[in-house]
């Protein structure tokens, strides 16, 4: 019987931390190369560490992209995330390009032909979740946790806080009582600053945004309140800690209060159901709770390597559903075609829409009206309404 009360925790990064930075990097890497070719291979990771950038993997596009536009767009992503300092600066960090054409072997088991549909560019499981605990149907933990950082972020950005540096953490511990939030039991941030601040000021300057950020009278209590514990925090993001593409997949998430199938989202082109199917179980799973057919909805789908159809569609309500499982699983099979093609058609994944994802959670966002962020829409929840 699962626990109706209890106390969980979720993390965020910002996107000046070091794993961050590399996410954005490989991602507009992704963007770059979609924008030529809609039909691009991509698959990209970055190393970032004191003045040095690092890209390696595999690419195909059919237009020829130069390894000097990819470096452009590359020191670009990291001077539009703020880094101009003496261990990692935009414009002053060596560049190395390793990325290669894609394998002919991956190649020939994911790409379509006169009598095979494009099939799943590898193996694996993939998850998506919904709650009703907050309007983004997020888990609340998590979704605190982002909007502390990214409000942080645009002060830093407007001038508004110019003693931020890019490089932050933060952490939210909530209480539950029969399954929903109640109140607030800690809340924990960690950011970068300019040197000469004092632990206090930084503090004082955190506070009204936490403040802001949480349902009013949830502010944790001040022992419970803890801002950059270790007292000084002025040498940061790749400089301080190695960073890494898709190092950050339960930030990137539900924070840990779903399941997650391993795979990174960063870096990869839509074909790479690590990613597309993640985000069309996310949609489904959201479109099922935003109908009213439960409170909570977890939704895994699994490939193999080559093959088009879903090996498999698992739905869990965990109790709360108005609906019998294995029927709404048979009325998601017909609503939504789950090939890797049919995915990238109905959520309309071939554009240039992923840098944006890199950062502050790939789920609970708002679709915007260049496409991106497609999967968080509620489209089927009408026809999902009339299942029960």
């Amino acid at each position: 019987m699962s626990r109706s009360s209890y106390i969980f925790t979720s993390e965020s990064v910002s996107e000046g931390h070091p794993d961050k930075v590399c996410d954005r990097i490989s991602d507009t890497v992704v963007d770059l190369l979609l924008s030529k070719d809609p039909e691009a291979r991509v698959a990209c990771e970055t190393l970032t560490t004191t003045n040095q950038i690092i890209l390696a993997g595999e690419i195909r596009c059919a237009v020829d992209v130069s390894s000097e536009e990819i470096e452009a767009a590359a020191r670009e992503a990291v001077r539009d995330i703020g880094y101009e300092q003496d261990g990692f600066h935009w414009k002053n960090s060596t560049f190395q390009n390793f990325l290669h054409g894609q394998s002919e072997h991956i190649a020939q088991g994911v790409d379509g032909g006169e009598n095979k549909d494009e099939g799943a560019g590898d193996q694996g499981i993939m998850f998506g979740y919904a709650t009703n605990e907050t309007p983004e149907l997020m888990p609340a933990p998590i979704q605190y946790s982002h909007q502390i950082l990214k409000r942080m972020a645009i002060l830093r950005k407007s001038g508004a806080r110019p003693e931020f540096e890019p490089d932050a953490k933060s952490q939210v511990t909530l209480r539950y009582q029969n399954g929903q939030p109640v109140g607030v039991e800690s809340v924990v941030v960690s950011t970068q600053h300019k040197d000469g601040m004092t632990q206090e000021q930084i503090r004082e300057l955190v506070r009204p945004i936490v403040s802001e950020v949480l349902p009013e009278g949830w502010f944790p209590p001040e022992a419970e309140f803890y801002v950059n514990p270790t007292g000084t925090f002025v040498i940061g993001g790749p400089d301080g800690d190695a960073g890494l593409t898709g190092r950050k997949i339960i930030v990137d998430t539900y924070g840990g209060a779903a399941p997650h199938g391993g795979g990174a989202f960063s870096g990869k082109d839509p074909t790479k159901v690590d990613r597309s199917a993640a985000y069309a179980c996310r949609w489904l799973a959201k479109n099922v709770v935003a109908a009213g057919l439960s409170e909570r909805c977890t939704i895994q789908v699994s490939y193999a390597i080559g093959v088009s159809k879903p090996l498999s569609l698992y739905v869990d309500l965990h109790g709360t559903g108005q609906i019998d499982e294995t029927r709404l699983e048979d009325a998601l099979r017909q609503m939504a075609d789950l090939s890797p093609r049919g995915i990238r058609t109905r959520l309309q994944l071939n554009r240039p829409i992923y840098a944006r994802t890199a950062a502050y959670g790939h789920f609970g966002r708002n679709p915007d009206t260049e496409g991106g962020f497609s999967w968080e829409k509620t489209d089927l929840a009408e026809d999902l309404r009339k299942l029960a």
